[in-house]
């Protein structure tokens, strides 16, 4: 009886190593399809063309999935792996769902990252990394937002080294807002104020730093100074390509002077 038992048992085991090796046989021999550069330039335009939309969440959403469609783990391409990255920015910081906006920056991080690899000689990777990594560290300043410190800072001094004028200015806004957001860890307000005076020669018409910089003088006991940014920034004209971010800019700093004046 146990000699037919164990029989039994050998063959079954047999059975099932030749089903799985025959299984993996077919997976591992499975044609890759590779999309045309064509196909990806094409797919670039559509979504930036959606990106456009972007208060309209689900055309973000659209976009992304359009990306990720021609997303080739065996041959990244840079344009593709950033734009991803950035897109996935956008959905984290403005999705009013938690878990899918810590999914988008997650994804959009491990993109950046990507792109860096792919391209470490261009800004962009570098950029979009740093920026998920840095609103990761928002939502969860203890867990993420404490070890993220020194990877957000090599990421953003990466992209002035490369091309200072990046996004306007934004690496040293990002590097001002973890001088902020850290004082209590040794962060320094002053520092933030000089490396967002810096951005403002740079980009003088960017909400985001005038915002940030009248928060960086309050920081500092320079009232007068700071109402003078938060007002700029009420009475500018917006860039109409950036119409979401200009009016949470206005709000903030609405709120700001309600606290502050």
């Amino acid at each position: 009886m146990k000699t037919r038992n164990l029989y039994i048992l050998i063959t079954f085991v047999i059975t099932w190593w030749a089903l799985a090796a025959c299984s993996s046989k077919t997976v591992a021999t499975k044609p890759s399809e590779k999309v045309s550069p064509e196909a990806i330039q094409k797919v670039l335009a559509d979504s930036e063309s959606l990106f456009k939309q972007r208060e309209d969440l689900d055309m973000l959403r659209t976009a992304i999935k359009s990306l990720a469609s021609v997303r080739d783990q065996d041959n990244r391409n840079y344009q593709v792996e950033w734009t991803f990255a950035k897109y996935n920015y956008f959905l984290g910081k403005f999705s009013s769902n938690e878990d899918e906006a810590e999914t988008a920056l997650g994804v959009g991080r491990d993109a950046g990252k990507i792109a860096t690899r792919v391209d470490p000689q261009k800004p962009d990777g570098y950029f979009w990394y740093g920026a998920n990594l840095g609103e990761l560290s928002k939502r969860s300043p203890i867990t993420v937002g404490l070890q993220s410190v020194g990877e957000i800072k090599e990421a953003m001094n990466k992209v002035i080294e490369i091309q200072p004028d990046y996004q306007a200015g934004s690496a040293y806004d990002a590097l001002a807002q973890v001088e902020l957001a850290t004082r209590l860890k040794g962060g320094d307000a002053q520092k933030a104020v000089e490396l967002l005076e810096k951005a403002q020669q740079i980009a003088p018409e960017n909400s985001n730093i005038r915002l940030h910089l009248g928060e960086a003088y309050l920081a500092v006991k320079r009232d007068a100074d700071a109402r003078k940014e938060l007002d700029y920034v009420l009475q500018m004209k917006p860039n109409p390509e950036f119409m979401p971010e200009y009016r949470e800019c206005v709000d903030k700093a609405k709120k700001l002077i309600q606290t502050n004046f």
